[in-house]
């Protein structure tokens, strides 16, 4: 008998949050001119002239020596380990011109003021050990053949903490808001055997569910027909070892599992035609488990094929019904039911549905826009004690997620990772007044008085991946250069410096900075027809020999990245901290960043689910 739950660890008092922002926020406010500054406008703005003082090879030199580029500061030494260096860090900016003038400043605040250094964070082995005991988790389906690494990587470590907190607080539902293609419900529904609705706005999200159950169904044809030549071998081989009567008893039960597992499947079916309801904007789709377990079919056949029989029934019970071919050779046209089959049909699909309400494994891919005044018992009608989730929810879905989750009572936890910070709505980027709107940002009451706006090319900023370039993955500086230049044309021979329209990736179709401008001037709808090659290359000639320029401003950027991030991230934390009903709340680092750079979990657990 495993012993109770672990007590929480330690979590970042609401006086450590907010001083831990507080202090974040004042040197961002220092460097808001370097972030909303818009790369399209380098040559235009002239950016480098207004912004920085330094050479840009000084300051290459300089963040690869000092800061995050070098390397990660350990908790507790250096810059991290003093009391408060907030004022040293702040000179790094000109008072009057605020121009960057102390690079190696900049570069050791940014580090100084990353979530991995301000002491907020708690780790995820902490939270795994309170919140599993002597537990062991789930093991079986694995993801990394049938997702891509950084999805496989992101859906394994969350799966397995909203599994954790759901056996925690005692509760079977899960609601993964922003569910997308379905790849967290998918596998929280098939590998720990909960009930899991998913909610996107895009109902072409549940469309390319349907594509994925055709891929499976081959796959699952070369399982079946492999698991059937594995029991005749089984049985071929142990003809000799053993009575006749040992192995008809054996084949017998083969059959049976197969004939089992064929019941299984039409009853499955018949849930499905009872389940669907009729289409509108805020309807239920066909119950059913997204099929990215496609490959991991595959190769549970390489690996396992002595155990099939055995596990034909279990994997049938997590597989999505119309991704499994029936095991009986001859298949049922409902079509050409008589009535009289077909009332039979329907009542043994209400008897079937009755029995399967109360079994947890079950997918619901829903369609339904979610704002802070959702109400989710109009959207799931068997609502109960749940918890939410979210992987990588776009602006302001994040957010709404915590209000969601703060308002509801039968919410007991929410586990949220936000990305898409350029999305963001933010409260006092506008200066017309909208008293009904609900923003996304700020959330806590301290950046909401203090009237705090980071704007969009700030919060676009805060999307960039420090941890990929600190590796090498480094920036397109050339594509960002072509961009640049393009605006100068666009300006200085069409007048044109508000455009609504967008070049795209164009870059990548490109074949040299002529072919890149004449492809854009056509998409900005502009008239090629005036402008020669001749002058084209003109303008890259002008500015070529300013490509470290570029390169360098926007590697500030990205060094600032993180610190924008941590304003974001700490909002919500405030905010969690400032509810009465929340026994616990932190934030945690779920996912390697170089694989998953939007990394850091929100989560938070109510009263009544944690005895902490």
């Amino acid at each position: 008998m495993s012993r109770p739950p672990r007590a929480f660890p330690a979590q970042p008092s609401p006086a450590a949050a907010a001083l831990a922002l507080q202090r974040a926020a004042r040197f961002v406010r220092r460097a808001l001119p370097l972030c909303r500054a818009h790369t399209v406008e380098f040559f235009t703005r002239g950016l480098w002239e207004r912004l920085v003082a330094p050479r840009p090879d000084a300051v290459l030199e300089a963040l690869r020596a000092a800061g995050p580029l070098a390397r990660p500061l350990a908790a507790g030494s250096g810059a991290a380990a003093a009391p408060c260096d907030d004022d040293i860090f702040s000179s790094a900016f000109c008072e009057n011109s605020e121009k960057l003038i102390n690079v190696h400043l900049f570069a050791l605040a940014a580090k100084y003021y990353s979530l991995s250094n301000l002491g907020v964070c708690t780790p995820l082995e902490d939270v795994l050990e309170a919140l599993k005991g002597d537990s062991e988790g789930a093991t079986g389906i694995k993801p990394d053949e049938f997702m891509n690494n950084k999805k496989s990587h992101e859906v394994q470590v969350m799966s397995e903490l909203v599994d954790s907190i759901a056996n925690y607080c005692g509760i079977k539902q899960v609601i993964d808001i922003g569910s997308g293609k379905g790849y967290l419900s998918s596998f929280l529904s098939m590998q720990y055997n909960l009930k899991v609705y998913g909610i996107d706005s895009s109902s072409s999200n549940t469309n390319g569910a349907h594509k994925r159950n055709k891929k499976l169904k081959k796959h699952w044809r070369a399982y079946q027909s492999r698991g059937r030549e594995n029991l005749k071998s089984r049985s071929s081989e142990k003809t000799n070892d053993r009575p006749v009567e040992s192995e008809i008893n054996c084949k017998t039960t083969d059959e049976e599992l197969l004939n089992n597992a064929s019941s299984l499947q039409n009853q499955d079916q018949l849930i499905i035609q009872d389940l669907v309801p009729s289409y509108g904007s805020t309807e239920m789709a066909t119950p059913e488990t997204n099929t990215e377990t496609e490959a991991d079919l595959v190769t549970g056949t390489q690996s396992h094929e002595t155990k099939l029989s055995e596990e034909v029934l279990a994997v049938l019970n997590v597989l999505p019904a119309d991704a499994v071919e029936d095991f009986s050779s001859s298949h049922c046209n409902c079509r050409e039911l008589c009535e009289e089959e077909k009332v039979l049909r329907k009542m043994t699909s209400l008897k079937t549905k009755a029995r399967k309400s109360s079994e947890s494994n079950l997918y619901f891919p829903l369609t339904s826009c979610i704002t802070a005044e959702t109400e989710l018992n109009d959207i799931i009608t068997d609502l109960e004690d749940c918890m939410l989730v979210g992987l990588h929810t776009c602006g302001d879905l994040a957010a709404n997620t915590l209000r969601i989750f703060t308002a509801k009572p039968e919410i007991k936890a929410v586990c949220s990772v936000g990305c898409c910070y350029h999305l963001l709505s933010e409260q006092f980027e506008s200066q017309e007044e909208c008293h009904d709107q609900v923003w996304g940002f700020p959330m806590c009451q301290y950046l909401k008085d203090k009237g705090w706006c980071c704007g969009r090319n700030a919060r676009m900023s805060a999307c960039l991946a420090l941890e990929r370039v600190a590796v090498g993955q480094m920036l397109p500086t050339e594509s960002l250069f072509y961009r640049a230049v393009l605006q100068v044309i666009i300006e200085e021979i069409y007048g044109v410096t508000k455009s609504d329209r967008h070049v795209g990736k164009t870059f990548s179709k490109s074949s040299s900075f002529i072919d890149y401008v004449r492809r854009s001037l056509k998409k900005l709808e502009l008239d090629d027809s005036k402008l020669p090659d001749s002058r084209i290359m003109d303008y890259y000639e002008k500015y070529k020999h300013r490509m470290n320029e570029l390169e360098a401003f926007n590697m500030l950027k990205v060094v600032l990245a993180p610190c924008i991030e941590v304003l974001i991230l700490l909002d919500r934390l405030c905010y969690l901290k400032e509810q009465e009903n929340i026994a616990w709340s932190g934030l945690v680092k779920l996912f390697d960043p170089v694989k998953s750079p939007r990394c850091y979990a929100v989560i938070a657990l109510k009263n009544q689910s944690c005895s902490s």
